[in-house]
């Protein structure tokens, strides 16, 4: 296997692993209604999901430092942009990564808070809940979708993978961040089917990319544009 082979099926094995850990970072507890009770029992959830999420960065960040020698040929700007985006959303998964344990300070707390204490931590709870919803479903997919259109722009140009996998990644880019919008104006909330369904696009398209990667790379012959 050479060079460029190697790095786009490591680069494959990276959406995958990152995909699994996006999975294993959802907090299920944390979209209770009563989650500042229910948290301390459910720590080991809380802590997998951290963990998770926190993976989630080398993955993310990886797949792009591995396929940036091979996207620089084509287009220098364009592969700085996609790799700069990347790294702005480490940042937001990491910000998601420590908000996490502050959940656990405050279950804590609430269980022995008297009644106007428990309903100040209810109120930090929701802002907490609130502001994590923002970085990881607002902030988070779209620095991510804003560098996927750079990337996908670059593929659909040098027909690395099949335009038509380059076309669906526009849409899918597209419709994360409609989605991503829908939550910032709260006219969708992060578990509903709309959000879901928006992201779903996006989602599939990256599994058969990296699919594609693993199996068959980047076709990096000559072609009419």
């Amino acid at each position: 296997m050479n060079t460029h082979r190697r790095a786009t099926a490591i680069a494959g094995a990276l959406v995958i692993v990152g995909m699994i850990a996006g999975v294993l970072s959802v907090v299920p507890v944390i979209e209770d209604p009563r989650y500042l009770e229910l948290i301390s029992a459910h720590e080991s959830q809380v802590i997998v999901g951290a963990v998770s999420q926190f993976i989630m960065i080398p993955a993310y960040v990886g797949f792009a430092l591995y396929l940036y020698p091979l996207l620089r040929m084509e287009n220098e700007a364009l592969s700085l942009g996609f790799l700069g985006f990347r790294l702005i959303a480490a940042t937001f998964h990491l910000i998601g990564v420590i908000s996490l344990p502050l959940f656990l300070v405050l279950g804590q707390e609430f269980t022995q808070a008297d009644a106007l204490g428990a309903s100040h931590l209810e109120t930090l709870g929701e802002l907490l809940r609130t502001a994590r919803d923002l970085v990881n479903h607002v902030a988070l997919i779209i620095s991510l979708s804003l560098g996927d259109l750079l990337f996908f722009r670059i593929l659909y140009r040098s027909r690395f993978v099949p335009r038509w996998l380059s076309a669906w990644g526009f849409i899918g880019a597209g419709t994360a961040m409609l989605a991503s919008f829908l939550v910032l104006f709260r006219l969708a909330d992060v578990v509903a089917l709309p959000y879901l369904a928006l992201n779903a696009p996006l989602a599939l398209q990256s599994l058969v990319l990296a699919i594609w990667l693993i199996t068959r790379g980047f076709d990096t012959k000559p072609s009419p544009t």
